[in-house]
C-alpha cells in the first residue's frame, strides 16, 4: 500500500501564527505540571551532598568510641545526627566500603537516635569534644505540608470558576459560577441580518406558514386585531415528525418578524445544581418583558416539558418538574406577559403534560407533517438552487421517487447526488445520480465485494422475484421502481417500491400489502422447496402489521370494531394489559390467521404466474438490477393507475387552470386599459375641439 505524506495547511489568509493583538491561550494543567515538576526537582536535587546512612545505632556508637569520627552535628527535631568521618583511608573502607571515593568529598553520614538526652550522656560518658546542635528548619517540607495544599485549593477554585465562565460567557456574563442559573437563550435582535431565513425559503407547508404568518402580521400590525377584541395567542407549538422544517420554520419567524427573537433547546434548562431550571425560566421571561414585544422559541420542550409523574424509572426527577412548573406559571399565572410570544417545537407531543397543552398556554399546535408529491416538487427546487444540474433531471419525477422523505431527507438526497457525481468527475448533476443517492440513503452503500455464492444468489434472485411478481399482479400493493440482488448494507438483495401516500388505508391494502411481503418466503418454498433466514424482515412486518389489524384497527371478524391501542400514553409503564389472557389468545389466533391466508394467496399467485416468475428471476441473475419496465414487458401492463399520477395530473390541471385564470385576468386588466385609454383620448379631443370653438367665437367678435 502506498503511503503519501499529507501536510496540514492553515486556512486561507492565516499564517499559522497567532494573530496579532491576541494573546496565545495558556493551559492551566501546564502550569501544574511545572510547579510538580520544580517541587520534584527540589526535593531530589536539593541537597547534593552525599550521605550514607547508618542503619543500626550501635554501629555508630562504636565508630564514635574508636574515635572514626571527626565532628558531630545533632539536628533535635528531627531525632537524627549526621557526622563527619576522619579523613583517613582505612576508616573510609572500614565505614564505606569500596565505594568509599564516592562519599570521600563529604565524608558523611547518619543515623536515627532515640532521643537527644540519651546520646548526649553517651557522649558525656566518652569525652567527645566537637559536637554541635542544630534546630532543623526544612523549608521545602515546610512549603510541602503547610503552604502547597491552601495553594492548590486556591488554584481548582479559580480553574473551576473560569471554566464555568466560559462556558456561560455568552448568556451568563461576567461573574462565572455565580451566574449558573441565568438564561442562555440566544438573542436574535431586529435588524440583524446574518443568515437570515424568511417564508421565501420554506417551501411546502402551507397550512403551518398561514397560521405562523398571522403571529408575525400580528405582532407588526397588533391594532388590525386589538380593534375587534381579538388576544394573540400566548403559545403555539410545531408538532411533526423529525426533518420536517420545525426549526426551519422557526428561523423563518425570526427573519420576518421585525421583533427580538430569543432562541434556545429546552435542555438548555437542564443542569446539575438544583433549582437551576427554574432560574433559568424566570431569567428568559424577565428578558423577553424588557424587549416586549418578542418571541421565545424553545426547540426540542420535551427535555422539560413531560407529563409530571411518568417515568421509565418509576419515579420521577424533581428538577426537571420544578423547572416545568415555573414554565408553566410564566406562561400563565398571576404575573403579566404581554406581547411575550411562546413558540415551540416537538415530535412527541403525545408525552407533554396536558397543563402545558391547554388554552391559554399554548393556544394553538401547528402540526407539520411529511411533504406530499406536490410539496416534494417545492421543496427540490429550493434545494436544486446551487446544484449544477443537466437536462437529465426532471424534478416531478424526483418527486414521485422520494415518498415518506422529509425536507432534512430531501436536502440529504440533494446533496449526496452532487457528491456522487463529484466522485465520477461529472461536471453536473444526472438523473441517475439522483437514484443512486436514493438507492445509498434508503438501502445503503453496494457492497459488491461481498462473497457470495451461486446457490446464495439464485435464492436471492427467486426470492426477490417473488416480490415483484406478486407486487405487479395486487390492485393495492405498492408500485414497483427496481429491483435488485447486489448487497446494499445489512441486505443481500433489496425491492424497491413507491409507497402510495394515502390519507385512509383499507383492510385491503393492507392485506395486497402483507400479500407482497409473504411473496419472497413464498417463491423460495415453491421453487426451491426450501426456506432460508433472509425473510426475516419480512416476517417481522407482516406480524406487527397483522396484530395492529386486530388489536389497533378493528379488522378481525371475531374482535370487529375493538382498539386496545393507547394515543395517551398512560399504560405505556403498566404491567398490565387493557384486555383479559382469553382476548390475547384470541388476537394470537386471529393475527396467525390473516398472515397463513396471505401467504396461501401468495403460493397461489406464483404458481398461477411461475413462468412469469422464473423469467424474472433469471433476468436478476443475469443483470442483477431490473426495472419496472422489465416486468411491463414479461407481464405486461398493470391495469391500475397509480395514486402518484393521479395527484400529479390534478397538480398540472390545478396549474393550467391557474394560469388560465391569470391569462385571463391579465387579459381583463389589458382590456380596461384600453378602454381607459380611448376614453382619456376622446376626453381630450373634446376638450381641443371646445377650446377651438371658443377662440373662433372671440375673432369674429
Amino acid at each position: 500500500m502506498e503511503k503519501k505524506n499529507i501536510k496540514t495547511t492553515p486556512p486561507k489568509g492565516s499564517t499559522g501564527k497567532t494573530p496579532p493583538g491576541k494573546k496565545p491561550r495558556i493551559n492551566v494543567f501546564w502550569v501544574y505540571g511545572i510547579i510538580i515538576l520544580i517541587l520534584i526537582g527540589f526535593n531530589f536535587l536539593g541537597n547534593r551532598s552525599a550521605v550514607k546512612e547508618i542503619e543500626s545505632y550501635p554501629v555508630f556508637k562504636q565508630y564514635v568510641a574508636d574515635g572514626y569520627i571527626e565532628s558531630i552535628e545533632v539536628f533535635s527535631q528531627k531525632n537524627q545526627v549526621e557526622a563527619v568521618v576522619k579523613d583517613s583511608i582505612p576508616y573510609l573502607k572500614e565505614i564505606f566500603g569500596e565505594q568509599y571515593k564516592t562519599y570521600q568529598p563529604d565524608r558523611k553520614v547518619s543515623v536515627r537516635i532515640s532521643s537527644v538526652e540519651k546520646f548526649d550522656e553517651f557522649i558525656s560518658e566518652i569525652q567527645f569534644q566537637h559536637v554541635s546542635y542544630k534546630e532543623s528548619k526544612n523549608y521545602l517540607e515546610l512549603f510541602l505540608y503547610s503552604v502547597l495544599p491552601f495553594l492548590l485549593l486556591i488554584l481548582f477554585f479559580v480553574f473551576i470558576t473560569r471554566r464555568m465562565s466560559g462556558q456561560m460567557g455568552g448568556s451568563g456574563g461576567p461573574g462565572g459560577i455565580f451566574n449558573v442559573g441565568k438564561s442562555r437563550a440566544q438573542l436574535f435582535d431586529k435588524g440583524s441580518a446574518a443568515d437570515r431565513v424568511t417564508f421565501k425559503d420554506v417551501a411546502g407547508l402551507a397550512g403551518a406558514k398561514q397560521e405562523i404568518e398571522e403571529i408575525v402580521s400580528f405582532l407588526k400590525n397588533p391594532g388590525k386585531y386589538t380593534d375587534l377584541g381579538g388576544k394573540i395567542p400566548k403559545g403555539v407549538l410545531l408538532v411533526g415528525p423529525p426533518g420536517t422544517g420545525k426549526t426551519l420554520l422557526a428561523k423563518a419567524v425570526a427573519g420576518e418578524a421585525d421583533v427580538p427573537f430569543f432562541s434556545m433547546s429546552g435542555s438548555d434548562f437542564v443542569e446539575m445544581f438544583v433549582g437551576v431550571g427554574a432560574s433559568r425560566v424566570r431569567d428568559l421571561f424577565r428578558q423577553a418583558k424588557e424587549k416586549a414585544p418578542c418571541i421565545i422559541f424553545i426547540d426540542e420542550i420535551d427535555a422539560v416539558g413531560r407529563s409530571r409523574g411518568r417515568n421509565p424509572n418509576m419515579g420521577s426527577n424533581d428538577e426537571r418538574e420544578n423547572t416545568l412548573n415555573q414554565l408553566l406559571t410564566e406562561m400563565d399565572g398571576f404575573g403579566s406577559n404581554s406581547g411575550v410570544i411562546i413558540l415551540a417545537a416537538t415530535n412527541r407531543a403525545d408525552i407533554l403534560d396536558k397543563a402545558l397543552l391547554r388554552a391559554g398556554r399554548f393556544d394553538r399546535q401547528i402540526h407539520v407533517d411529511l411533504p406530499d408529491v406536490h410539496e416534494r416538487k417545492e421543496i427540490f427546487n429550493v434545494h436544486l438552487r446551487p446544484v449544477k444540474i443537466d437536462e437529465t433531471v426532471d424534478v416531478n419525477f424526483l418527486a414521485k421517487q422520494t415518498p415518506g422523505f422529509s425536507g432534512a431527507d430531501i436536502a440529504n438526497v440533494c446533496n449526496e447526488a452532487a457528491l456522487t457525481a463529484a466522485r465520477k468527475s461529472k461536471t453536473s448533476v444526472s438523473k441517475e445520480d439522483f437514484l443512486d443517492a436514493v438507492d445509498r440513503i434508503v438501502g445503503g452503500l453496494e457492497k459488491k465485494n461481498k462473497i457470495i455464492t451461486q446457490s446464495e444468489k439464485k435464492s436471492i434472485a427467486y426470492h426477490e422475484a417473488g416480490h415483484a411478481t406478486i407486487s405487479w399482479m395486487l390492485e393495492h400493493a405498492n408500485p414497483l421502481v427496481k429491483v435488485t440482488i447486489v448487497p446494499r448494507g445489512e441486505a443481500l438483495g433489496a425491492a424497491w417500491y413507491l409507497p402510495e401516500e394515502r390519507q385512509l388505508t383499507e383492510r385491503d391494502h393492507l392485506l395486497d400489502e402483507m400479500c407482497s411481503t409473504l411473496g419472497g418466503r413464498a417463491a423460495e418454498e415453491i421453487f426451491l422447496n426450501q426456506i432460508s433466514t433472509g425473510a426475516i424482515n419480512d416476517l417481522e412486518r407482516v406480524t406487527k402489521r397483522a396484530y395492529a389489524m386486530v388489536a389497533y384497527f378493528g379488522m378481525s371478524d371475531k374482535l370487529p370494531n375493538l382498539s386496545y391501542y393507547d394515543s395517551t400514553g398512560a399504560h405505556e409503564y403498566s404491567f398490565t394489559k387493557p384486555y383479559s389472557e382469553k382476548t390475547a389468545e384470541l388476537i394470537d389466533a386471529e393475527a396467525k390467521r390473516i398472515v397463513a391466508e396471505q401467504y396461501e394467496r401468495a403460493k397461489e399467485i406464483l404458481r398461477k404466474h411461475a413462468d412469469g416468475h422464473r423469467k424474472l428471476a433469471d433476468l436478476l441473475l443475469v443483470r442483477e438490477v431490473i426495472f419496472a419496465e422489465d416486468l411491463e414487458e414479461v407481464f405486461g401492463p398493470r391495469p391500475w393507475a397509480s395514486r402518484h399520477d393521479e395527484l400529479m395530473l390534478q397538480n398540472e390541471s390545478d396549474d393550467q387552470k391557474d394560469q388560465k385564470q391569470i391569462q385571463e385576468q391579465t387579459a381583463e386588466q389589458t382590456t380596461e386599459q384600453t378602454q381607459e385609454k380611448v376614453q382619456t383620448q376622446e376626453q381630450e379631443d373634446q376638450t381641443t375641439k371646445k377650446s377651438e370653438n371658443e377662440s373662433d367665437n372671440t375673432e369674429e367678435a
